[in-house]
Order: structure tokens, then C-alpha cells, then sequence
């Protein structure tokens, strides 16, 4: 008997194929313009600037994971994944390697990559990881959707080779989204 409806498979499939659109339109090769990526004169140091702000949020994110896993422990294996990925997320925006902590070790907040609280401090870092774990799924997919469309907001801004690589992190983001809620009602 088939299912029917929207599965994880359709969803990932769908999050895959936007991801390709976007870095399609990303490689066309003629410039589509000045980048506006800053009033820095060196585009070199603003695309630093912007990889630096990215990953910070990226950063956030996984502090919003360990927050929720802290929380909630019984959550920690279903979580393990996508927090891996986020993980990779933010070392590949930061041009570090990554190595998550096993899904079995304690999980603490973690600062932001400038070692500083992110501009847009989310309210799960901040300690209030609500009571009940399906509440605390939501707000973190909730965090996941805001950093993705941060990630997006940011392609125009960002140089080639970053935009394929933030159009494939906020398609994945998106994803995570979807799989902590499992399509609940928003």
C-alpha cells in the first residue's frame, strides 16, 4: 500500500532539487553586477566579514541544539544528525574542519565563533528551552527556518563559490526544519 501525502524522501528530494536550481543560477559565469557585500574598498575582507557573521550564526544554532539536548537528554539520538550536519555547517562557513562530540556526550551552549553573543541571540541559547520536548522540536526548527533565511538573505551578497555553498547549507536548514516537526501544522 503507498503512502500518500508529503514523506521525508519527497521532502529531501524537493530540498535537493531547489538546492540545484539555486546553484545553477549561482555558476552562469557573467556577473550579474556590482556585489554590495559592504562599504569595505577590499572585497576580500568583506567576504570575510560576511563568512565570519554566517558561521557565527551557524555557530548559534548548534548552541541552540545542545541547549535543547541539555534540556531534554531524551531527545539527544534524534537530534544527533542533524546537529552533525549543522556542525559541518558552520566549519565549512568558518573554513575549519568539524568533529562532533559523540551523541552520548554531555552537550553544553557554545559561544559564538567571535566569541561574542550573536547579534541575534536566539531565545533557546538564552535558556529558555520550553518544558515540553515537542514544544522545544518546534522552537528549534523555528531557529532552523530564521538561519536559513538569514543564509539566503545573504547570497547576494556573498561571492560565487560562497553562495553555492549557502544555498546548499539553507536548503538543508530547511530540511531540518521539516524533519523536526515532521510537517506539523506551523
Amino acid at each position: 500500500m503507498g503512502r500518500t501525502g508529503t514523506t521525508r524522501r519527497r521532502a529531501l528530494l524537493a530540498t535537493g532539487a531547489a538546492a540545484a536550481a539555486a546553484l545553477t543560477g549561482c555558476s552562469s559565469g557573467t556577473p550579474a553586477g556590482p556585489r554590495t557585500a559592504g562599504t569595505t574598498a577590499a572585497p576580500a575582507e568583506a567576504a570575510r566579514a560576511l563568512r565570519r557573521r554566517l558561521a557565527a550564526r551557524s555557530t548559534a544554532l548548534l548552541g541552540e541544539y545542545d541547549a535543547v539536548t541539555a534540556r531534554h537528554p531524551a531527545l539527544t539520538a534524534r537530534l544527533a544528525p542533524l546537529r552533525a550536519a549543522v556542525a559541518e555547517h558552520a566549519a565549512a562557513l568558518s573554513g575549519t574542519r568539524a568533529t562532533p562530540p559523540p551523541a552520548s556526550a554531555p552537550a553544553s551552549p557554545r559561544p559564538s565563533a567571535t566569541g561574542a553573543a550573536p547579534a541575534t541571540a536566539p531565545a533557546v541559547a538564552g535558556g529558555s528551552v520550553p518544558d515540553d520536548p515537542a514544544a522545544a522540536l518546534r522552537t528549534l526548527a523555528a531557529a532552523e527556518r530564521r538561519v536559513s533565511a538569514e543564509h539566503t538573505a545573504s547570497l547576494m551578497d556573498a561571492e560565487p563559490e560562497l553562495a553555492r555553498l549557502l544555498a546548499s547549507v539553507a536548503a538543508a536548514g530547511s530540511a531540518h526544519a521539516y524533519l523536526l516537526t515532521k510537517g506539523d501544522a506551523r
